[in-house]
């Protein structure tokens, strides 16, 4: 596509924010809404339609070539997820569940589920991509390293004497002399029989006329057959019902649409790398020719202000400080008077703020007290403030007077543009200049009171001493480095070396495969609670692990997500959903579960070594996912005896003060898995993951997409014969994991080469599934009920029953009932 389509894109979408910022920022406050419903369903538009700016945005900022351009679009699309992210916490907290059915809300804006789906911004990769790869070539030589030494030991344990190669050659040969002999002997009784059978029929004129009118009608009613089937699937072809073989095939459009894409992204670095050159050479240029005017201009500004200071008060006036924003406050439109009046009230407040803030403090308390339930907020639902929709204003602002109406008909290659470099870098040349000026000035200001007024320039020194003592007052104890001495090349290296941090494996989100639910609203409707999709639980990985771990603005703007837990019974794939977060966004992946964490830095000291250096390079490195593996072993009820020496409740305490210390700058996200939550203090368990997510098993139309794609991918032909609606029916109750076991059991190299005679059948992946154990319904009822019990689920049940809110007015009068008897 060319460069006016992507713009072309990039207007819709700005064109779209600016209807839902109208929407969002009204004139006057809106008023709250009373019905639960209505409120969602205002929620739920908002989300889809943002999802599609956000999908528009992402596409444009990975095709548009013009380097000022993806500037301003980055910062629309940054905010974009952000504003996703915060309506899909305030959608959780309104309807008190982590799965939404938008069905409705699909069908007004007349969209395909597809159209929801969340994207993966490709720049959390690409602008890393030299980092990712030096990272992941100093993981895999290390990797090499160990790697050496473990594989001489199992090629020493398999190696055989002389003696015992024998045994099993002549046990090996035996066999298969005997498979061949039984097999011959079998034919041959075979041909014996038929020849038996043969001499005791009665073979005349009619018995020979039979046999060619059964040979006809059978050849006759195979080639009927074979027609019949040709013209079903040409009529199906014709219908649009069924791709043909030709449409199967890849297209060439297709092909030429990647390579342009793909040469329109070498672009995007050539061009970038012209623009950095021309950023440099038209900033020394302005520094060179403009610098000394804009110096000297200023200088006369400041002195006229110094005299005409003096002129209107009688003394010379304190130079602003550079914390204050030095002489630009000089040159805002004000007179001197109420610049040393603003001036005045600054330092006034600087000396007295603490005081001031607590006495402040106890004032409000004490009328928030007596105002008692005389101002009360109007009863209703009303948006949570965003930290996003100042810097969507921002950047729709820039688009409308920059962009918009910009006349780039001589911009043809969307190369930069050097008028805006001008405009952007002159500002900052003249902030350069004007910390250079000030330091001048100040000294200037200083000859000048002192042989004016030599008393003032004695307590303007004095102040200045008070200040640098306030500064050195506020310095805080920095928390102590029990690695200060070693270099990140070494800890990376020895976290490798003792497994707890592994290599991701290659698998995208887009791999974890699912349908959408297309029930969810009406079951819900019904008050029938239905269980997820796995389209829905890709949603929320790419929401709540992928968005904020790959931006760093969402992931400080945004509700911070420090610990996740992922629930569910075992091959629905959670390990596999871990290592797509971490191949998505670029992470490290470190590996704290229990069993790993056996015989590995004993003691106490050696445990806060551990963690110290694992979080100091996941800081460092960041992004950075923590995995732990079977979660409930850290916060078991009772540890079971054949556990008690694997310690698996080691990290129990130190983990949750380990979260404290993760702030919305550090890209560290902490993932658990378990299948067997119930087994663990559910209490406990809530306290440190503050998401908990319940994977259910795949529905119907999830194993109908799966079983396809599992075939193809492992070299399966998709034929008529295989009937996919039937597998999938028959595997309920089946996971991801077993369905991909059945695959890799059937589909071996000689059936792949026996396809083209004998197609795939249903029939075949039947035998070996039914020898796997399905989730059974005990299971996930059991897994039902304990998520009833997390602090979401209570939430949820009391929605339901309508109690929400009921326990709250006995506390308080609880609460008041016993001041009174005090």
């Amino acid at each position: 596509m060319s460069h006016s389509t992507y713009n072309k894109l990039w207007a819709d979408a700005h064109f779209e924010l600016n209807s839902l910022l109208i929407q969002e920022l009204p004139a006057q406050p809106a008023r709250p809404e009373k019905d639960r419903v209505v409120f969602y369903q205002r929620l739920a538009t908002l989300y889809v339609r943002y999802v599609q700016i956000f999908r528009r945005i992402e596409e444009a900022y990975d095709q548009i070539t013009h380097p000022q351009k993806k500037r301003v679009i980055r910062q629309v699309l940054d905010g974009v997820m952000g504003r996703v992210v915060e309506l899909k916490n305030e959608m959780v907290e309104k309807e008190f569940s982590e799965y939404h059915y938008m069905d409705d809300v699909i069908q007004d804006l007349k969209l395909t589920p597809e159209a929801i789906e969340i994207p993966i911004p490709k720049y959390f990769i690409s602008e890393r991509k030299k980092v990712l790869q030096d990272r992941a070539k100093m993981l895999s030589d290390i990797l090499d390293i160990m790697g050496v030494v473990d594989n001489h030991k199992p090629i020493r344990d398999q190696t055989l004497s002389l003696e015992e190669a024998i045994r099993v050659i002549q046990v090996a040969e035996r066999a298969r002399q005997g498979r061949l002999r039984a097999k011959f002997m079998r034919q041959i009784q075979r041909d014996e029989e038929r020849q038996r059978r043969a001499k005791d029929r009665n073979l005349g004129a009619d018995a020979i006329d039979q046999a060619v009118v059964r040979i006809q009608k059978v050849w006759k009613g195979f080639v009927q057959r074979k027609k019949t089937k040709r013209e079903r699937e040409e009529e199906m072809i014709f219908l649009g019902m069924v791709m043909g073989a030709q449409t199967n095939q890849p297209c060439s459009y297709a092909a030429a649409v990647y390579g342009n894409k793909a040469r329109r992204r070498q672009k995007q670095n050539e061009y970038e790398e012209d623009y950095l050159k021309a950023i440099t050479t038209i900033t020394d240029k302005i520094r060179d020719l403009e610098g000394p005017d804009i110096k000297e201009t200023m200088k006369d500004q400041i002195r006229q202000w110094f005299i005409e200071c003096h002129d209107a008060t009688g003394s010379f006036p304190d130079y602003p400080e550079e914390e204050d924003g030095g002489s630009a406050l000089i040159f805002a439109e004000k007179t001197p008077q109420q610049l040393m009046e603003e001036l005045a009230a600054k330092e006034e407040e600087d000396a007295n703020k603490k005081p001031k803030g607590k006495e402040e403090k106890k004032d409000k308390a004490k009328k928030d007290k007596g105002k008692g339930g005389e101002e009360e907020e109007e009863p209703g639902l009303k948006m949570l403030p965003s930290a996003f929709l100042e810097d969507l204003e921002a950047g729709q602002k820039t688009y409308n007077e920059v962009w918009q109406n910009r006349d780039e008909s001589k911009n043809f290659s969307q190369r930069h543009e050097g008028e805006l470099i001008k405009e952007e870098k002159r500002k900052e040349v003249e902030a350069e200049i004007r910390l250079q000026v000030d330091e001048l000035m100040r000294q200037e200001l200083a000859n000048w009171k002192l042989a004016v007024d030599k008393d003032k320039g004695g307590k303007a020194k004095g102040n200045a001493k008070k200040k640098k003592g306030a500064k050195s007052a506020k310095k805080k104890k920095k928390d102590k480095d029990l690695t200060a001495d070693r270099t990140m090349e070494s800890l990376f290296q020895e976290l490798v070396q003792q497994g707890l941090l592994k290599q991701a494996d290659d698998v995208k989100l887009k791999n974890y495969l699912g349908d959408y639910s297309y029930l969810g609203t009406t079951l819900r409707q019904s008050d029938i609670e239905p269980m997820p999709s796995l389209s829905d639980v890709r949603q929320l990985m790419a929401l709540y692990g992928i968005l904020p771990l790959g931006s760093q603005i969402v992931h400080e703007k945004a509700p911070l997500i420090k610990a996740m837990l992922l629930a569910g019974p075992a091959g629905v794939g959670k390990k596999m959903l871990v290592h797509a977060i971490c191949k998505e966004t670029g992470a490290n992946l470190f590996d704290l579960s229990p069993l790993n964490l056996v015989g590995k830095y004993p003691g106490k000291s050696g445990l806060q070594m551990m963690l110290h250096m694992v979080f100091k390079v996941a800081r460092a490195l960041q992004p950075s996912v923590v995995w732990i593996g079977d979660a409930e072993k850290m916060f078991y009820k009772k540890v079971p005896k054949e556990e008690k020496e694997l310690d698996p409740k080691r990290l129990k305490k130190d983990l949750p003060k380990i979260l404290k210390t993760i702030k919305g700058e550090d890209r560290v996200l902490i993932i658990g898995t378990t299948r067997e939550p119930f087994n663990a203090d559910i209490k406990a368990l809530s306290k440190v993951y503050s998401k908990i997510i319940l994977i259910p098993r795949p529905d119907y139309a999830s194993r109908y997409m799966i079983w396809r794609q599992l075939i193809e991918n492992h070299g399966g032909q998709v034929t008529s014969t295989l009937d996919f609606s039937s597998l999938a029916k028959i595997s309920d109750g089946y996971t991801q994991g077993h369905m991909v076991q059945v695959v890799r059991s059937i589909l071996t190299e000689r059936r792949i080469q026996q396809q083209a005679k004998r197609p795939l059948m249903a029939a075949e992946f039947i035998t070996p599934l039914a020898k796997i154990d399905p989730v059974f319904q005990d299971e996930e009822e059991a897994l039902k009920a304990w998520y009833a019990k997390t602090p979401l689920g209570k939430k949820r049940a009391k929605a339901a029953s309508g109690k929400e809110g009921e326990e709250e007015a006995p506390a308080k009068g609880g609460k008041d009932a016993k001041k009174k008897k005090k």
